[in-house]
């Protein structure tokens, strides 16, 4: 029997405490600053909203500021709006990330004697409204649901790899299934559709990834062998970064310490990324052309994909690390579908379009930043914001750790805007985090079992979160309260998916039930 080891004493939690504190490296606003005159301006327009407000400096925080302009703009409590603030001068934008001391007054770029003009832009411009009940409950899997994923384009098909070794596409619609997709000879753990919705990739324990066709469920040319284990996690390639329309790559990440890139046209390897020394857990294509990989050997690695070379490794978790999740997921996944629906006529047009979208999600003080999350079995999560070609043999420190995850960390996900991260653990807990300082902000307690996974609306309003419990719940990240109890499914829910147009949420678990949830 394994030795527990004693709690810690009140002078190290106290040392941990102090030791987080000096990592985070927070400095507090002077109490006598007194007040500073701020202006708002629409970005888009130019116009401004309202004559100049005085606001406390030491009360000059974004969340502030957004309550403020929300009430300007006569938005009820329930209809606010998240914002995003950015100031203009000499050709300089500069992103007011946490507060104006620390973004304009500190370094010297404005005093309390100016009116400062702040354009604000709307971090969502629709609303999804909550899922609140079952809309179908569709079977035909013969065992455990593992995956599920909704397309990029429309709520109207998901796609689901299961324990009978079959994927299934359903039709939300009607909820019947649509296609069912035969070949793998064991379990589907993961599946993926591709950016513009062309194709579903499918990872299985048969050590396999296989491409298929979503209209005709047939399997486009042979399986992609390569991995000696059973495949954890897939990611396609960036749409904006393709070198032509019909050229799509695809990474998988597997139990046997490597990571692949196939070209799924020749269907042939393209390069092998191995360099970590125990399984891969999870990849990530970021949109700047870095792949991001993590490990059971405790480290997260950052690749080249092009050459296929390493470019960081990135060291400070004590275990596992089972997790990772980039700030332009939601973006990336989508390319350029948005919430009008409009979809440009011509390859080029789209390319251009699913650039400028992750341009403006990545974008801050004028410099792209894709931030990264990782999450671990040491019950920590760090917040890291690696440079896009960091110098030569320089280590790269995370920009916080967060704590207060009393077990095992499983999985880690950001808000479509960026400014939120939710973290799911197996001590019960959903925690949500300021995704730019790495802030706690809220811990969303009703789950009575291990929460396995969760995911945003994609006007990260909302949060959806699965669990062991058999139940889903829905969150309103606002203010950190359940919205919705969501029981229907009769054992652990092990995978969920908000559709990136907001008009649904799939769900599926060891009752082998497919089940839509709908407003």
């Amino acid at each position: 029997m394994a030795t527990l080891l004693p709690p810690p004493s009140k002078r190290q939690r106290t040392a941990i405490a102090e030791k987080t504190h000096d990592q985070q490296n927070i400095d507090t606003i002077p109490s006598d600053l007194g007040s500073v005159r701020i202006h708002f301006y629409d970005h888009s327009t130019g116009q401004p909203s309202g004559a100049p407000v005085a606001i406390p400096v030491a009360d000059a925080t974004v969340k502030n500021l957004e309550l403020l302009l929300n009430t300007l703009q006569g938005n009820d409590a329930s209809e606010r709006i998240p914002y995003r603030f950015t100031f203009g001068a000499d050709g300089q934008v500069v992103d007011i990330v946490n507060d104006i001391y620390r973004a304009l007054l500190k370094p010297g770029l404005r005093t309390t004697e100016d009116t400062i003009s702040l354009h604000f832009t709307p971090q969502t411009i629709f609303r999804v409204r909550t899922v609140s009940r079952c809309s179908a409950s569709i079977p035909g899997h013969g065992e455990a649901i593992l995956a599920t994923s909704f397309a990029s384009s429309s709520s109207s098909r998901l796609v689901t790899g299961s324990g009978d070794n079959n994927a299934r596409i359903f039709d939300t619609d009607t909820g019947t299934p649509f296609q069912t997709l035969k070949g793998h000879t064991s379990w589907v753990l993961v599946a993926s559709w591709s950016p513009d919705d062309t194709t579903i990739a499918t990872g299985s324990m048969d050590n396999t990834v296989r491409l298929w066709n979503p209209k005709s469920g047939q399997l486009l040319g042979q399986p992609l062998k390569g991995h000696t284990k059973w495949i954890t996690s897939l990611a396609w390639e960036p749409y904006h970064l393709r070198q032509s329309s019909t050229l799509q790559r695809l990474a998988s990440s597997s139990k046997d310490s490597t990571v692949r890139i196939w070209d799924s046209k020749s269907q042939r390897t393209d390069l092998v990324l191995s360099g970590h020394k125990s399984s891969v857990s999870c990849v990530r294509w970021g949109g700047t052309g870095t792949i991001y990989t993590a490990s059971h050997d405790k480290t997260i690695k950052l690749w080249d994909s092009i050459k296929g070379t390493l470019i960081s490794t990135l060291t400070a978790h004590a275990h596992w690390v089972n997790h990772l999740a980039l700030s332009t997921d939601f973006v990336l996944r989508t390319a350029y579908h948005d919430h009008t629906g409009s979809i440009p006529p011509s390859d080029q047009e789209k390319t251009a379009k699913a650039k400028r979208r992750f341009e403006t999600a990545a974008t801050i003080n004028n410099t792209l930043t894709e931030r990264l999350v990782t999450a671990s079995d040491d019950c920590t999560i760090y917040l890291w914001s690696p440079p896009s070609s960091p110098p030569s043999n320089t280590s790269i420190k995370p920009i916080a750790r967060l704590l207060g995850h009393q077990k095992q960390v499983n999985h880690v996900t950001f808000s479509p805007s960026g400014t939120l991260i939710a973290s799911s653990s197996f001590d019960n807990h959903i925690k949500l985090w300021n995704a730019t300082t790495g802030a706690f902000l809220f811990t969303l307690r009703g789950h009575v079992a291990p929460v396995y996974t969760s995911c945003f609306s994609p006007d990260s309003r909302l949060l959806v979160s699965g669990s062991k419990d058999t139940t889903l719940k829905v969150w309103d990240t606002a203010t950190g309260k359940l919205k919705e109890d969501l029981p229907g499914h009769r054992d652990e829910v092990f995978a969920v998916d908000w559709s990136p147009d907001g008009r649904g949420v799939g769900s599926g678990g060891k009752d082998k039930q497919v089940r839509i949830w709908r407003h």
